[in-house]
């Protein structure tokens, strides 16, 4: 069959204690940590906005969207976070991240389908999950984290 050799490249990154992925495909870059402007009446887990190169972008806390406890142990850890700058359909938004990991590569074999309790994010948000070194890797569908409606709310803040 074809799709037995399909590979997915993603990005990975920790949020709370868990490892996530979100295919490179989807991410614009990767920034460190900068300062963002609250805006009024935003939905709960939008933490703001900030200025990227005169392009305004919206920054998600997915800490608060799937109420996930932060890990910072030590004051160095702190300078490991940053954004990852998606690209949603052509519209590009952030979401903060605890720590950059690395950029692998999957095998389509290798997602299965996530356990259904899983660090109590919804499965409707995660595309498969990996195992690796003792470990899972969360694969998010970045297009389920909003809704239609969500997402025009978020883009029209800018």
């Amino acid at each position: 069959m074809a799709g037995e050799n399909l590979q997915y490249q993603l990005v990975t990154f920790q949020l709370g204690e868990e490892l996530y992925g979100v295919n490179i495909m989807d991410v614009k870059e990767i920034v460190k940590i900068q300062d963002v402007r609250p805006i009024p009446n935003a939905p709960y887990y939008v933490e703001g906005i900030f200025n990227l190169r005169k392009e305004i972008i919206p920054i998600i806390n997915l800490h608060k969207r799937f109420r996930l406890k932060k890990i910072i142990t030590r004051e160095e850890e702190e300078l490991e976070g940053g954004f990852v700058i998606l690209n949603i359909d052509g519209n590009r938004m952030g979401i903060i991240i605890d720590r950059i990991a690395r950029v692998v590569t999957v095998n389509a074999a290798d997602v299965k389908a996530p356990p259904q309790m899983l660090s109590g994010i919804g499965t409707e948000y995660i595309q498969g999950v990996i195992r690796q070194d003792n470990q899972y890797l969360i694969m998010l569908d970045i297009r389920r984290l909003f809704n239609a409606k969500e997402l025009q709310k978020i883009i029209e803040m800018k």
